[in-house]
């Protein structure tokens, strides 16, 4: 198992409101993403996973995905800066769930003027590659970094252009292997893996997850399959639903 907890969020009715500023596919359903949510979370549990669930937060629509206010690792956590004011009171409600896993002094917080969001933070045994998006700013990414290096681990910055993410464009699949999408396909900060690219019109498939036990991939790729056309919808991905953890 590369991680053996697991924390989600049930998306309140207000999930169909989740921004929008990428994906322009209409409004999401909420009876359907309710579904394919618990599927999500079925299928974490049946790959040995222990899985949290956290109760909705209907004031906050895009709080289902718990993986943008926070990074968690084995040894510390980092409730972040969401760079979306419509998002940034939620670091309130994700930090009594990393007390029950956390010690006070291993929980830190990213602070203005830095923005990060954990869709740009990839963990690569380790070493951790943040992304520099629309999302995440120099700032916020020389916060993290001395958060990590108080622990050893080393953080390198990446550029983000063309997605909203990091993690929307590449994942790691262990092993030295990445899953890689545009402009992420031979890129100088990647040149030391095995890049496993994937066409431009299958981007989506990129973000995926693995567990150890298993890939968790989007419906419709091969490998253990989550439906999520409606969170698709709201820009967001399998990884953005969890946070993913092992913790000591």
């Amino acid at each position: 198992m590369l991680f053996s907890n697991a924390l989600v969020r049930t998306p309140g009715h207000s999930v169909i409101d989740g921004i929008d500023d990428y994906a322009n596919l209409g409004q999401t359903d909420y009876p359907t993403a309710l579904a394919h949510h618990q599927a999500y979370v079925a299928l974490l549990k049946d790959r040995g996973v222990t899985v949290t669930v956290l109760d909705p937060l209907e004031a906050f629509p895009d709080s289902c995905f718990v993986e943008d206010p926070a990074v968690v690792a084995a040894d510390f956590a980092v409730i972040t800066n969401p760079a979306r004011a419509s998002r940034t009171s939620e670091r309130g409600f994700i930090r009594p769930a990393l007390e029950h896993f956390y010690s006070q002094d291993h929980i830190f917080e990213i602070t203005a003027p830095g923005h990060l969001e954990g869709g740009d933070v990839m963990e690569v045994d380790g070493t951790y590659y943040v992304g520099l998006s629309a999302r995440t700013n120099r700032e916020g990414f020389e916060q993290f970094k001395a958060i990590a290096a108080q622990f050893n681990h080393p953080a390198l910055a990446v550029p983000v252009h063309d997605f909203l993410h990091l993690k929307t464009g590449t994942t790691y699949l262990g092993d030295g292997k990445l899953l890689v999408t545009g402009e992420f396909v031979n890129h100088p900060a990647f040149a030391n893996f095995t890049q496993l690219v994937v066409p431009a019109e299958e981007a989506y498939a990129v973000n995926c997850i693995n567990t150890g036990n298993g890939v968790i991939m989007l419906a419709g790729f091969p490998v253990f399959e989550a439906a999520m056309s409606e969170f698709e919808k709201i820009d967001g991905g399998l990884t953005c639903l969890s946070l993913r953890f092992t913790a000591h």
